[in-house]
């Protein structure tokens, strides 16, 4: 096994243009690793906190999810739907990334935060074995040398991760801004001949553009308003169409719903409209630092049932929760007790018969700040916050 240490250029702020005089090769570079050196200190000492609590000197973390945040924002994944191809062994020496050896260049070219030693493997090894000999610390409880497993501290990694700090909510408010303008630009040009497949196609399309990567898209015309996760086909829209996407950037995965019509729209439908809004409303009311995530998940339940939709509505389709790392994390249910923090994303997601509302939002000092915002898109003020409405084209 072969390893180097390498030292990461500071970063542009994400989205900025090229300085005026920069030289050619920085345009030709490809990407520069966004870590934040500050922020990854501040993640290195949550994890040995961690470790301090287990009475362990070793942490293995090989999910997307705890590699992408404690990293601050490398890419360790090849294919969407497979393993990361990294795997990080934590010790109190220092931070050790595996990869395999077809994949050492790039990463540290353009992956590898400032500080972290990378180990490459043959790309036919066994990577989490290899990543869990590489340190040199041994255990103080279990058997020696045994890094402590990810899914044993789940629960305190994901704590450990809630609260973004600076340069990470940066970067979501930027991702997050960007992914909403792209819903505006792409619906505003859909007609009621156009296909779920193309609408998906132009959304996608605009999403890796913008140098992220399309986790979930989503479509239904009118025809198949029905289904609640509707994979695109050949349909036309027809009268009205929603849209719904999930895309990561270095790491943090924005959502955004957003719906689109080409008539009036029904009493009914207006009406439902409405109503989801208000379940909305209720919901972000009992998002607020010091809540338990079980006790807004029975608010959620209430909701419904108190803005017309009835009692067994919240079963029909997933509520939404925590944001950040993962798409969720994790869903919402009675069973989970995790507490609001300051600074910390969610995305809720409410929905109806033909009717459903979804955005990115973090809880601040200042309150709730919904941050898959385009002020070109249509709105309407619900509890003293705009709210997306339907696009009427």
């Amino acid at each position: 096994m072969s390893q180097t240490t390498t030292t990461a250029a500071s970063p542009l702020p994400l989205g900025a243009p090229l300085p005026l005089g920069a030289p050619l090769e920085a345009t030709l570079s490809g990407r520069t690793a966004p870590a934040s050196a500050a922020d990854r200190e501040i993640k290195r000492r949550r994890v040995l906190d961690i470790l301090d609590a287990r009475e362990q000197d070793s942490l293995l973390l090989t999910t997307h999810t705890a590699l992408t945040w404690y990293l601050d924002g490398s890419r360790v994944h090849i294919s969407l739907a497979g393993d990361p191809i990294a795997a990080v062994l934590v010790d109190r020496d220092g931070d050790h990334l595996v990869t395999f050896n077809n994949e050492a260049g790039r990463m540290a070219a353009e992956e590898l935060p400032a500080g972290v030693t990378l180990h490459s493997v043959p790309w036919y090894g066994n990577l989490h074995e290899a990543a869990a000999g590489v340190g040199r610390s041994t255990g103080t409880a279990g058997s020696a040398g045994t890094p402590l497993p990810e899914a044993e501290v789940a629960a305190e990694l994901r704590a450990a991760r809630q609260q973004l700090l600076p340069a990470e909510s940066s970067r979501y408010a930027h991702l997050s801004a960007e992914l909403a303008g792209i819903m505006t630009d792409v619906l505003s040009t859909a007609g009621p001949e156009t296909t779920e497949f193309e609408l998906a196609s132009a959304l996608a399309g605009r999403v890796v553009a913008a140098g992220a990567e399309p986790l979930v898209l989503l479509c239904n015309g009118s025809s198949r308003s029905e289904f609640r996760h509707p994979l695109a086909t050949h349909a036309p829209l027809g009268r009205r169409a929603m849209a719904v996407v999930c895309a990561r950037r270095d790491g943090l995965v924005a959502n955004i719903t957003r719906w689109v019509r080409f008539d009036a729209g029904t009493p009914e439908e207006l009406d439902a409209e409405a109503r989801i809004a208000a379940v909305e409303a209720d919901i972000f009311d009992a998002t607020v630092p010091g809540a338990r995530l079980d006790s807004i998940f029975g608010e959620i339940k209430a909701a419904y049932v108190r803005h017309g939709f009835g009692a067994d509505q919240w079963e029909q389709h997933h509520q939404g929760g925590p944001a950040g790392y993962a798409g969720r994390d994790p869903r919402v249910t009675a069973g989970v007790t995790d507490t609001v923090v300051l600074n910390q994303p969610f995305t809720w997601n409410p929905s109806g018969p033909g009717v459903k509302i979804e955005d990115t939002v973090q809880v601040t000092e200042a309150g709730l700040v919904v941050l898959t915002v385009d002020e070109r898109w249509p709105t309407s003020t619900v509890n003293g916050l705009r709210r997306p409405v339907t696009l009427q084209l």
